[in-house]
Formats: C-alpha cells, sequence, structure tokens
C-alpha cells in the first residue's frame, strides 16, 4: 500500500490541514495537523508510521515549494510520545519532542510509548504478511528538545510550547497566541480522562486543565485542534477537528474539553472544579 492510499487529508483553512491514517480504526487514532509557515512548515504528531507521512505530503502536493536551493524546511513535533503519536517520526529528518520524553524516544521505549496494536484495528494492511504483533516504535534522536516557553517559528506564525503534562510527562500543547489556537495533544480529547498510564499523574492533569481553562477565560484561546475518537473508514466531517469557544447555541453540552470527564479519580477532582465555574458562567462550548 501506498503512503497516498494509507493517509488522507483535509484542508480547513489558514494553512492547516487535517491528516488521518485511514485504515488505522481505532479510539486511539490520533489526529495529524500539518501548518504551513512562510518560511517552514510543521508536523504536529506523526501516526503510528506505517507508511512515510513526508512521502505522502509530498506525492499529495501539501508542502509548499521551497524557495531557492534545497528543500524546504519541514519540522515533525510530537505532542508526546505515546505510540500514535510518535510512530511516524522515524521517518522525518528534523524532529522535536519535550526534554521530559527524550530519552525515552531515543532509546525507542515502547513501555514509555505505551504500544498496543491489534490486527482487528488495521482495516487494510500495509503490507502482505504485515501482523500488529510486529509493530514498535523505533528509536529516533530528536533534533530539538523542547521546554516551556519555546517559540517555533514558522516564519508568519509562531506556536508557543506549552508543557501540560498529566496524560504522560512529557505532554505539550502549541498555542498560536496571534490567531487564538490551540494544537491539544491529548491534554483535550473525546472520552473520559486517561490519566493511568505509565508516567501519568493525576494532580498534573488536574493543573493542566486548570491552565488551560485559565487560556480560555482570558481570551487567549478560541479555537481547539484536537484529538477524537476514530470516524469511520474514510469520513471525515468538517464538525469534527476542531472545537471553537464561546459558543451561545448548543449549550445542551457544557464542556467542549471531554478530558474533564467523570471517570477516574483526576476526572472527578476536575469535574468539581469545572462543575463549579460553569455554573456562574458558561465557557468551553460544543460548536
Amino acid at each position: 500500500m501506498s503512503a497516498l492510499e494509507w493517509f488522507a487529508h483535509k484542508p480547513l483553512g489558514g494553512g492547516i490541514f487535517w491528516i488521518q491514517e485511514r485504515f488505522y480504526e481505532s479510539g486511539n487514532r490520533a489526529n495529524i495537523w500539518l501548518v504551513r509557515g512562510s518560511q517552514r512548515d510543521v508536523v504536529i504528531d506523526a501516526g503510528l508510521g506505517l507508511r512515510s507521512l513526508p512521502e505522502y505530503l509530498r506525492d499529495a502536493g501539501l508542502l509548499a515549494p521551497a524557495e531557492g536551493a534545497g528543500p524546504r524546511p519541514l519540522l515533525a513535533v510530537a505532542t508526546h510520545v505515546h505510540f500514535d503519536h510518535s510512530g511516524g517520526l522515524q521517518h522525518f529528518e528534523e524532529v522535536a519532542v519535550h526534554s521530559a520524553e527524550a530519552a525515552a524516544l531515543l532509546r525507542g521505549d515502547n513501555y514509555e510509548a505505551v504500544t498496543w496494536l491489534s490486527d482487528r484495528e488495521v482495516a487494510r494492511p500495509p503490507r502482505p504478511g504485515w501482523s500488529a504483533r510486529e509493530f514498535r516504535v523505533p528509536p529516533v534522536r530528536p533534533s530539538r528538545l523542547l521546554q516551556e516557553g519555546d517559540v517555533i517559528s514558522l516564519g508568519d506564525r509562531q506556536l508557543t510550547v506549552m508543557h501540560m503534562p498529566g496524560h504522560s510527562r512529557g505532554s505539550i500543547c502549541l498555542h498560536d497566541k496571534d490567531r487564538k489556537i490551540l494544537f491539544s495533544g491529548d491534554v483535550v480529547y473525546d472520552g473520559s480522562m486517561i490519566d493511568w498510564l505509565p508516567y501519568s499523574r493525576i494532580s498534573d492533569y488536574v493543573s493542566s486543565c486548570q491552565r488551560l481553562m485559565e487560556l480560555v477565560d482570558r481570551g487567549l484561546v478560541e479555537k481547539i485542534y484536537y484529538v477524537l475518537e476514530a470516524a469511520p473508514l474514510g469520513q471525515m466531517k468538517s464538525n469534527t477537528y476542531a472545537r471553537p469557544i464561546g459558543q451561545k447555541e448548543n449549550v445542551d453540552h457544557p464542556l467542549a474539553i471531554a478530558t474533564c470527564g467523570v471517570v477516574s479519580a483526576a476526572s472527578v477532582i476536575t469535574w468539581v472544579f469545572i462543575f463549579a465555574k460553569y455554573l456562574s458562567r458558561s465557557f468551553f462550548r460544543i460548536h
């Protein structure tokens, strides 16, 4: 299977493209974002890596043409090293990850990557005879170690790194301050909070949720590009990739941050905090 078959994409406007692995049918399937700038392009999360994402970007014509000699810079940023986000980093020349998870990526630590992939989750194998049993996240040497407050410059847009641990110890969000956009990785997603994995930490997750709410309260974030549960094969709905914030309609669901559900201990703590805030005034509206 070619990379063009394995991936699919949808342009969202403003230099942002939504990419998915079409034949990975799982609630673990991560959204992949391509963000184009005037001087470099950034891929946020890289999927499983069963097919080359850079090859797809080139063949699908998604990369802006280079100016002058040499290829246009392309940086892959992992919001964290869990397998569904980091498996594809092996195909990129430039890779960035938070320093807290750099060692795990370098040694190919599939315990910290929480690698769990089954044959039933892959609707079409990437090659004849392929089995999920052989899947591992390979070692990758990051070319850039990220810290809180670092800025990734694309030329005409800047992405600021926010360290938001809890789901994993090196989880980050990327904040486009000028456009009030947040790329959240697994800090925000549809479903109950996952705070029971290796190196998850409940107290950190609560703090990250509170920090996220403060961003919204201050008007610094108006839209979140996030990770969600898998849609049916080939189905890429225009209303499922991002959540605008502050909408006054569709108020039957008080929270667009499904991370703050009531399942785990962290969820209960966070829900108490959020529900009290919701009673005082509306925030986080479903689009």
